[in-house]
């Protein structure tokens, strides 16, 4: 009850639109021959790597995931947890916002989800701002959805705190779902998935077959909708990777139920110093 709330539709693209994102539109932009008056689209990693992506079937959903860029934590100590409190972006982490959004300049999209943690609504901003100047500058994206399951895992207690301070068996534990260590005022893993698969329905029935949404959030919820569509269990669930500002992507067939994952993590290449991005600790 808590998420419908918050949530807000957004007016669908119209068709014209979707016909922008297909394998062939992306291919012909890219060789498209030196005409007179016509300048041949830039060979940018995201538009590169948009050849391989195959189009949305006509059955299908589809989600792309954006972990938000790099972050001041608590204290600029990179290494110490912060879960679910609002810590700001860096320099770079918005200078990763905008490469992250800047991959959905030829990718319409129906609907625009954020975690309402500021770092998320950030990046979230850049992908509107992409959507309104390449494909309905006036009319389009008055508004995002802002979903409050779509926020990062709560540490609780922990937040502020280095594994060192936790300590390793028990942090060990935590990511093994042992739910005996759950931090106080936090939440564990199987918490988490619960809320998060929640919000991406719910998201999903705001997209139509044949489009593609967007969502905007953190490391753990990216995880835990990449966990269940490649069926990696809880406790493994620290072993997936997502590097910061990077994008993933999984389509769901709405006629089986099955989910495929097309791509987790990729981080377009617009020369930026690498992120000191502390893996699980977040």
């Amino acid at each position: 009850e808590e998420s419908s709330q918050v949530q807000e539709e957004i007016e669908a693209e119209t068709t014209e639109e979707a016909e922008v994102y297909s394998s062939d539109a992306v291919i012909k932009e890219e060789t498209k021959e030196d005409l007179p008056g016509c300048e041949k689209a830039p060979e940018t990693s995201s538009r590169l790597f948009l050849r391989s992506i195959p189009p949305i079937a006509s059955n299908t959903k589809r989600l792309y995931l954006v972990r938000h860029g790099e972050v001041i934590p608590p204290g600029g100590q990179h290494g110490v947890l912060y879960g679910c409190l609002d810590v700001p972006l860096s320099e770079l982490g918005k200078q990763e916002a905008v490469a992250a959004a800047d991959f959905f300049e030829t990718v319409p999209l129906q609907q625009i989800c954020s975690s309402p943690l500021s770092r998320a609504v950030y990046g979230a901003n850049q992908v509107m701002r992409i959507q309104e100047k390449n494909f309905q500058e006036d009319t389009m994206f008055k508004r995002m959805i802002v979903d409050v399951d779509f926020t990062e895992l709560s540490r609780g207690e922990w937040a502020g705190k280095t594994r060192q301070e936790i300590g390793e068996e028990t942090m060990k534990k935590f990511n093994q779902c042992d739910l005996s260590v759950t931090p106080k005022g936090g939440e564990s893993y199987p918490a988490i998935m619960k809320r998060v698969l929640a919000a991406r329905d719910a998201l999903l029935q705001y997209t139509d077959t044949g489009k593609a949404s967007c969502v905007v959030s953190h490391l753990q919820v990216t995880r835990c909708i990449i966990s269940d569509a490649m069926d990696v269990p809880l406790n493994k669930i620290v072993d997936i990777s997502i590097a910061t500002a990077s994008i993933s992507c999984v389509d769901y067939n709405m006629d089986t139920g099955e989910q495929t994952v097309i791509f987790t993590s990729f981080k377009p290449e617009v020369g930026l110093e690498k992120a000191k991005d502390s893996g699980n600790d977040v």
